[in-house]
């Protein structure tokens, strides 16, 4: 997809990761094993994510998925990996909503069983959209769908996060809130500028992504609306499916209490990002699946609230999207697999559509 190798997205072996488990999940059953004990191909590059079985009568599952915060010596995405706050959420949006979460089980805060803490939940079995190669390539499941099956998929998926948002109480998520003054809005944007200012301590500036936080505020709402509980990283590919139906939800790493819109800008942008790839490297991608207009106009049939002011949130959740990417990027470097060019924007893979949202002209 990219002209840099793909960057490692993990410095830990799962085989020893499995013995230290098992050596932990002693003390919980005494006497139980841990087979099949394996990280995904597709795993990411923030929480790592080992999937387990467990042997032992007594245990409240056998197949689990265990979520490990990233190796801090590892030059991590993001400056912090909360474990039990995305405990917290998952239990929590288990008992106030519908959704299909795993169900979490244990939480570790001690970083001393498998050097950072993590928790243990159940594992969901069915297929994910894939990332890499993206869903929106010719050769994966989803692309390989008919246009009714593949509809049945975005209508459920939608169904998701308008169901999220209705049904979770907003107070439950205040909690979520970082710290600062402000609308839940302001604070969200607040601290994404502060995280900004985290990836590139010491390293180039980008002018582009610092263009966009201008333009951000030339387009802030007039009426910022209601905030709700987000899931965060709101697309299709943290969804486990069973034929075309979700049967889990996954990766509440970024949940966060905002407006509705900061949701389902985040959804309408990261497919657009692997259709205009797809776009960009010859293949027609999926068209017409997860339009903006589509997704926004189901999410008002049911939910009663239509979406407004997408044009900044998808530039938002682009600029958010850029965000990582120029950290990821500085992550390649740092383990010698890129060199940092001499404007640090084209480190960003999707600096053509975000400079085209910042001059209005993307959509």
């Amino acid at each position: 997809m990219a002209t840099a190798p793909r960057p490692r997205t993990s410095t830990r072996e799962p085989a020893e990761l499995g013995r230290r488990l098992e050596s932990w999940l002693d003390r919980h059953l005494p006497g139980a094993q841990v087979s099949h004990a394996h990280v995904p191909a597709s795993n990411g590059m923030s929480s790592e994510t080992l999937l387990f079985d467990i042997e032992h009568p007594d245990a409240p599952v056998r197949a689990c998925a265990l979520r490990l915060a990233a190796d801090p010596a590892a030059y991590t995405v993001f400056p912090s990996y909360d474990m039990p706050r995305q405990h917290r959420v998952m239990g929590l949006v288990a008992a106030h909503t519908d959704l299909p979460v795993p169900r979490v089980l244990w939480l570790e805060e001690d970083p001393a069983p498998l050097g950072a803490p993590f928790f243990v939940m159940a594992r969901a079995e069915g297929r994910v959209p894939p990332d890499v190669m993206p869903y929106t390539y010719e050769g994966n499941w989803l692309h390989a769908a008919t246009d009714a099956e593949r509809a049945a998929l975005q209508d459920a998926s939608i169904s998701l996060l308008a169901r999220l948002h209705d049904q979770f109480p907003a107070k439950e998520a205040e909690f979520l809130l970082p710290a600062g003054g402000g609308s839940p809005l302001r604070r969200h944007v607040d601290a994404q500028r502060a995280y900004y200012s985290w990836v590139v301590s010491g390293l180039s500036r980008s002018p582009l992504l610092e263009r966009a936080f201008d333009r951000l505020e030339e387009l802030w709402p007039a009426d910022e609306g209601e905030p709700v509980l987000n899931w965060g990283d709101a697309r299709i590919g943290n969804v486990v499916y069973d034929g075309f139906e979700p049967v889990a939800v996954l990766d509440w790493e970024m949940a966060a209490c905002a407006p509705r819109e900061v949701d389902l800008g985040w959804t309408v942008y990261l497919h657009r990002f692997f259709q205009d790839l797809t776009v960009g490297f010859g293949q027609s991608g999926l068209p017409d699946f997860l339009r903006r207009e589509d997704l926004e106009r189901r999410y008002a049939e049911l939910t009663g609230h239509t979406p407004r002011d997408m044009e900044f949130h998808t530039l938002y959740a682009a600029l958010r999207h850029g965000i990582v990417m120029l950290r990821i990027a500085y992550r390649q470097a740092h383990f010698g697999e890129v060199e940092v060019p001499a404007d640090p924007d084209g480190l960003i893979l999707h600096h053509g559509s975000l400079a085209a949202m910042v001059q209005g002209t993307y959509w």
